[in-house]
């Protein structure tokens, strides 16, 4: 997938020297491959996410990437394929995209005034190449004090619906959030600088000349 940059006239910061897959639907994973510059292809992993028995969230999104970037790499045997999973986790316990409304609400009021961490896997995956890299990013999220009016409020726009842990920091939700330690990237759903490491420590990418 080519990358906006020169409709924009901006130069981009990345190059891309392998072939590079990114094995994610979600907008804002490509928003941020487009903006670096690079050139790659979306092929979506569809794998069952369930957590096994005792099972830590850090163990779970790590295993969860890893599933992600094999399924893709068995059909590009000779591509450099990129898999990520986040979730927020409050007190060891996995809160997911919320069913409905009302699991959007109580998802809110769980973490209202509290805590809570934000985790991603990331896997970089090239089966020619032997290499299955993994690695995790934690954020700790502080929100602030709000009513259930505001968490309703907030639900009706329908921004929480798809989201892990019923709250998009990029977007309206980030008047929900008191403080951040950490990545703010993770937050969005990809732990920025742990990637790009990674993909230079492999070669796939250098920096634009």
């Amino acid at each position: 997938m080519r990358n906006g940059l020169e409709e924009m006239n901006l130069r981009p910061i990345y190059r891309t020297r392998k072939p590079l897959i990114l094995a994610s639907a979600s907008p804002r994973r490509q928003y941020y491959f487009q903006d670096l510059g690079l050139d790659y292809r979306v092929h979506v992993a569809y794998i069952d996410e369930y957590i096994l028995p005792e099972e830590t969230p850090l163990s779970f999104v790590r295993r969860m990437a890893l599933e992600k970037a094999s399924a893709v790499m068995d059909l590009y045997p000779d591509h450099w394929i990129v898999a990520a999973d986040t979730v927020v986790s409050l007190a060891d316990a996995v809160l997911g995209k919320p069913r409905d409304h009302a699991a959007a609400v109580s998802m809110l009021m769980q973490l209202s005034g509290k805590e809570h961490r934000v985790l991603t896997g990331i896997c970089l995956a090239c089966r020619q190449a032997g290499i299955t890299a993994v690695r995790s990013v934690a954020t700790a999220v502080v929100f602030s004090h709000f009513s259930e009016n505001v968490a309703q409020a907030y639900v009706a726009t329908e921004e929480p619906m798809d989201k892990a842990g019923a709250y998009g920091i990029q977007g309206q939700g980030a008047f929900l959030v008191k403080e951040i330690k950490g990545s703010y990237s993770n937050v969005v759903g990809l732990p920025l600088c742990e990637l790009l490491a990674m993909l230079e420590e492999y070669g796939v990418i250098t920096v634009a000349t």
